[in-house]
């Protein structure tokens, strides 16, 4: 891989990261910690379990899978949570992980990101494990802005463009 290309990833990826965290901090600083861990219905997810989902999902596919770190990700635990878990400490912990991932993503060697890494039940390599997480971080994310208008209905304040 080039150098040229290398950066180009790096910049891509760690810049898809950050443009979701920031509408989702965007989405978090409208919203009462009360109103973060309200549920639409109690089967579904409030957006305090969807960040602390996200945080989780980053930390086993980037952070442990690609990193190398130790996975000791709860997944069923980011659901049963009921909080409320103030937004200051969710979006600390949303940051942290993002910042790790950028971290992994800029220093993971070329063979750490074509190698064949066991996560969770799936055989990826970096550069999968990396998509995939994004990808998911973005999802969830435009799920977060839905159910942020669904709560404060006409209140609910734009970001800028991104």
């Amino acid at each position: 891989m080039t150098n040229e290309l290398r950066e180009a990833l790096n910049h891509a990826f760690s810049d898809e990261l950050a443009a979701a965290l920031g509408r989702i901090t965007h989405c978090a600083g409208q919203l009462s910690d009360k109103q973060i861990w309200s549920r639409p219905t109690p089967e579904m997810n409030s957006i305090g379990n969807l960040m602390l989902h996200l945080a989780g999902n980053v930390r086993q596919l980037i952070v442990a899978g690609v990193g190398g770190a130790p996975d000791t990700r709860e997944r069923q635990a980011e659901f049963d949570e009921r909080g409320p878990i103030p937004a200051d400490e969710l979006l600390g912990k949303l940051f942290a992980a993002v910042k790790d991932a950028q971290q992994i993503i800029q220093t993971a060697s070329e063979d750490r990101l074509c190698a064949m890494i066991p996560i969770k039940r799936f055989e990826l390599n970096g550069i999968e494990a990396i998509i995939r997480s994004i990808a998911h971080f973005r999802g969830h994310t435009q799920e977060i802005i839905h159910l942020t208008r669904m709560i404060i209905g006409d209140t609910y304040q734009f970001a800028g463009p991104h």
